[in-house]
């Protein structure tokens, strides 16, 4: 291979355009080597960001090929192989406002992420001149989230914010908000976690994005799901995802099966499921459920309630 071609999606502020750059290829390059060759031999008005090259900084993603990625981690060659050809498609980061070229506003997403209070609230009493001991387990609670480098990727391909991007925080920000939440050094959890609650904790589409887009082995979506279980043991049990989740439990207990007739009104309560009693009708005449065939218990329910009563006793052990 003699050449490479980056097509970019240019923005100047009013119009986009996408346009295309052609340089010698340089084996074990990164996606950031290639953009810094545009910038400096070939137009110097292309704008991006980037920093420290290391992958710590997290200033340089980007889409290649429709993927969030860091440009300075990512390597040219493994992105060529994958998509067997010597022509990238380069996009500034989805689910962003953007500024120039692949440059992108960070400014709302730092303004939301505030509302979690991403900082240590330590008690009132404690004595800040002898620090803040915690043993290696309660440190391991927070070590994953603490990987954050702010990069955006989980941001750019998240399923839920595509859709809802006033009511869904950024995956990021229920990671930071989980780092808190289970802080063992931290006096107010529930500061952390109900700005979450509020904002679309239990609407994750688990489409598993920001965790296989995360560049630094981040997990937002098994974030969220302890910010889901903190909030039930707070006692924030008279929420949609709450009950829909215990509706959930309680029928695989008694059953081993979900009861599809029951299961809208524990989650959404009586009055609201009322409005659903046309779509039931259609169903009904479909066959599709059928009102006087209630679950019984599977073969074997008595393994499945054993499996529940061992996890209860561990949970009561820690």
């Amino acid at each position: 291979m003699e050449k490479v071609i980056y097509r970019i999606k240019r923005f100047d502020g009013t119009k986009e355009w996408y346009q295309e750059y052609e340089f010698p290829y340089e084996k074990g390059k990164t996606i950031l080597w290639g953009l810094i060759k545009i910038k400096e031999e070939i137009d110097p008005s292309l704008c991006f960001t980037s920093a420290c090259r290391s992958a710590i900084c997290g200033s340089c993603g980007v889409r290649v090929n429709g993927n969030a990625v860091l440009a300075c981690k990512t390597s040219l060659d493994k992105m060529l192989e994958t998509y067997k050809t010597n022509k990238l498609i380069l996009e500034p980061l989805n689910n962003f406002k953007v500024i120039r070229d692949l440059v992108v506003d960070w400014e709302q997403k730092f303004e939301r992420m505030k509302e979690v209070k991403p900082w240590l609230i330590p008690s009132k009493n404690s004595d800040k001149t002898k620090g803040f001991k915690q043993s290696e387990k309660q440190f391991n609670m927070i070590a994953n989230p603490t990987d954050c480098i702010l990069c955006g990727c989980c941001i750019s391909e998240c399923g839920q914010l595509s859709i809802n991007r006033e009511g869904f925080l950024e995956p990021f920000i229920f990671s930071k908000s989980y780092r808190f939440t289970v802080e063992s050094r931290d006096e107010a959890p529930g500061e952390h976690l109900e700005p979450a609650l509020e904002n679309g904790l239990w609407k994750c589409i688990r489409c598993m994005q920001c965790v296989t887009k995360c560049p630094k082995g981040v997990r937002p979506a098994e974030h969220i799901n302890g910010l889901r279980k903190e909030s039930m043991k707070m006692g924030h049990r008279d929420n949609k995802g709450a009950r829909h989740a215990y509706a959930f439990h309680d029928d695989i207990q008694k059953t081993g099966r979900l009861n599809e007739m029951t299961l809208p009104i524990k989650t959404e309560g009586l009055v609201s499921t009322m409005g659903r009693i046309p779509f039931a009708l259609r169903l009904l005449k479909k066959g599709k459920i059928k009102p006087f065939n209630m679950p019984k218990p599977v073969n074997g329910i008595e393994q499945v309630r054993t499996i529940y009563r061992l996890a209860q006793n561990q949970k009561e052990e820690r």
